[in-house]
């Protein structure tokens, strides 16, 4: 059986479905309060992704693309990926949807910028995914975790 990530539509429907997430337990990591900020009855061009089995809903994950002028993280600077909210429902788990959004993002060619839930960087780093040199004013607390394609490193502050 082949894993599909999908763009989820931003409507009603998918509203329900983030709501089964939360019932769960997740409520930390729910979307739904960002789903209702940007409804656009099926907005098609929505920063949800998401991985169903049957009509079921079981992993989601929030990809935005960054313009290069806020790039300060990769060298050259350019348009990156910023990764947020990896989520897969309990029971499945364990059995690669997380890891198939994560290549699903880097399909797109970009780098990407993650920042790590606590306990999940042995996940990140099994996706290739590396620390960048930490900069307070950058990373206000954070510790960020960054995916290079090829040709791109990481940028240098001084």
């Amino acid at each position: 059986m082949s894993i599909k990530v999908e763009n989820l539509k931003i409507n009603y429907k998918t509203l329900e479905e983030f709501n089964k997430f939360r019932e769960v337990g997740v409520q930390e990591l729910s979307m739904k309060e960002e789903l209702e900020t940007n409804m656009v009855e099926n907005d098609s061009d929505s920063p949800f992704y998401g991985i169903y089995l049957g009509n079921k809903l079981v992993a989601r994950m929030n990809l935005y693309k960054r313009d290069a002028r806020f790039d300060q993280y990769f060298e050259p600077p350019q348009n990156y990926l910023e990764l947020w909210k990896v989520e897969v429902l309990p029971g499945y788990q364990k059995k690669g949807y997380g890891s198939a959004m994560v290549e699903y993002a880097k399909s797109f060619g970009l780098p990407i910028k993650t920042n790590p839930r606590v306990n999940s960087t042995d996940f990140w780093e099994k996706m290739g995914f590396e620390r960048v040199t930490y900069d307070l004013e950058r990373d206000l607390g954070e510790n960020p975790m960054v995916w290079y394609p090829e040709g791109v490193t990481e940028q240098v502050h001084e």
